[in-house]
């Protein structure tokens, strides 16, 4: 069995002003440093294996700051990048509501139905983010591995490990920053722990799941 701390990278300006990020290479915001750090003390009295990051520069410092107590490098798996939002990314959420209603709307409504313009479908995202999750694990199947992703990555591993399909992609939320702790052996996964930011106390709030 290998012990996954799924992580969600902290905040940026593009989540504080309800931004699509995807594949927009943008840093953290300085709350957002502040709430890596953070998640770095929750962990730094654990034992870690390894740290993996999607290649962003919001994730890679994410798992940078909770890698360096343990003296450790982040380890860049590209499966774990962001999904394309295509010609959304960098457009506020008004304004793509506004510039594509019918397919804003059926992305609220059943988002594995729909494939941003230009951008991924929710069924590759899960493809590639479950791949290389095995990978991971086959080459370490007794270890406790850190995975530093984004909030769409995130909610299809949860759901891959819980069993869901991905029309249950908002039932689960994944604030920024937050930890999911799952068990995930070659025939099932237990999730253990999902959505925590008991760590994140006194800093400023989440922005709603975006």
């Amino acid at each position: 069995m290998t012990e996954i701390l799924l992580i969600r990278h902290g905040v940026t300006e593009w989540n504080t002003n309800r931004v699509f990020r995807g594949r927009a290479d943008i840093p953290l915001s300085d709350v957002g440093l502040a709430q890596a750090r953070a998640l770095a003390a929750l962990l730094a009295p654990k034992a870690l294996d390894a740290v993996y990051t999607s290649p962003l520069a919001r994730a890679v410092r994410t798992a940078a700051i909770l890698a360096a107590d343990h003296g450790l490098q982040p380890v860049v798996a590209e499966g774990l990048i962001d999904i394309s939002y295509g010609e959304w990314e960098g457009r506020a959420e008004a304004t793509v509501q506004a510039e594509y209603p019918g397919c804003y709307a059926a992305w609220q409504r059943d988002p594995r139905l729909v494939r941003p313009p230009g951008g991924e479908s929710l069924a590759q995202v899960s493809l590639r983010a479950v791949g290389v999750v095995r990978e991971l694990c086959a080459a370490r199947p007794t270890g406790r591995l850190v995975l530093v992703s984004h909030r769409v990555v995130c909610k299809l591993l949860l759901c891959a490990a819980i069993g869901l399909q991905e029309n249950a992609f908002w039932r689960l939320r994944q604030d920024t920053c937050c930890l999911n702790v799952i068990d995930w052996q070659p025939a099932n996964a237990v999730v253990r722990l999902m959505n925590d930011t008991c760590h994140l106390a006194g800093l400023p709030p989440d922005v709603a799941d975006f």
